[in-house]
């Protein structure tokens, strides 16, 4: 048993019955589950409440993105599920974040609360396009301060800031980084990747890890590895 698992697996399928399915396959001593925008429009909380009911901390990844009496809603409304993490888009704005920090602390439940900075499939290229014109380190740091300031709990990020995120944010601060893949295996979407135990090194809170386990012949087994892989960092 791990007392605060560092892997959190995402559940990146389109029906309940798929979810649940690798989840029966799982051990929540091991590790978290994300719920992903696809799957919680297919499936809803009813989902999200039998994973939570089953043991697992639940990362509710829905990138809330809006006005802030709307993101506040929300919010509070996802608190409520039980969840132990839901997350909302940097780049709606401080006023935005701390409608999200009021919404969360009023549900009586207080998972953690993290921003969005930049999207690990983003390169250098595809931040200009959309209009930012600095360098894309520059653009997540900027993000993760904002964030701290509006009072979340930490960040998603690529574990490639978590280094310079850490030191600029403090230790308590929460990294959690997507785009992750254990040695030798395939990087599909993400063009930010990092292995494992490199991206703990880096001062990584918890990893996003999904094909490499959910696709994996064994998942609990290809689970467990990864924990293996991770041990003497964590």
């Amino acid at each position: 048993m791990i007392a605060d698992p560092k892997i959190i697996v995402a559940l990146d399928y389109a029906d309940a019955a798929s979810a649940l399915d690798l989840a029966n396959k799982l051990d929540p001593a091991l590790c978290k589950l994300k719920v992903g925008k696809e799957l919680f429009t297919a499936a809803g909380p009813t989902l999200v409440e039998k994973l939570v009911d089953r043991g697992f901390g639940v990362f509710l990844d829905l990138k809330f993105h809006d006005i802030p009496n709307t993101v506040a809603k929300a919010c509070e409304a996802a608190s409520r599920l039980g969840v132990w993490m839901v997350n909302v888009h940097a780049s709606g704005g401080e006023a935005m974040m701390q409608a999200a920090r009021e919404g969360v602390d009023r549900s009586g439940h207080k998972p953690f609360l993290t921003a969005v900075t930049v999207l690990t499939s983003m390169d250098q290229l595809a931040l200009h396009q959309v209009g930012v014109p600095g360098k894309l380190q520059d653009q997540v740091l900027n993000l993760a301060r904002l964030s701290q300031q509006a009072g979340l709990d930490g960040v998603v990020c690529s574990a490639m800031e978590a280094l310079e995120l850490r030191n600029a944010l403090g230790s308590s601060f929460l990294l959690v980084t997507p785009g992750i893949r254990p040695a030798n295996t395939n990087r599909n979407d993400q063009t930010r990747v990092v292995t494992p135990a490199l991206a703990l090194s880096f001062g990584a809170s918890y990893l996003v890890i999904g094909r490499p386990i959910t696709q994996a012949s064994e998942p609990l087994a290809a689970l467990e590895a990864v924990n293996q892989e991770i041990s003497a960092v964590s």
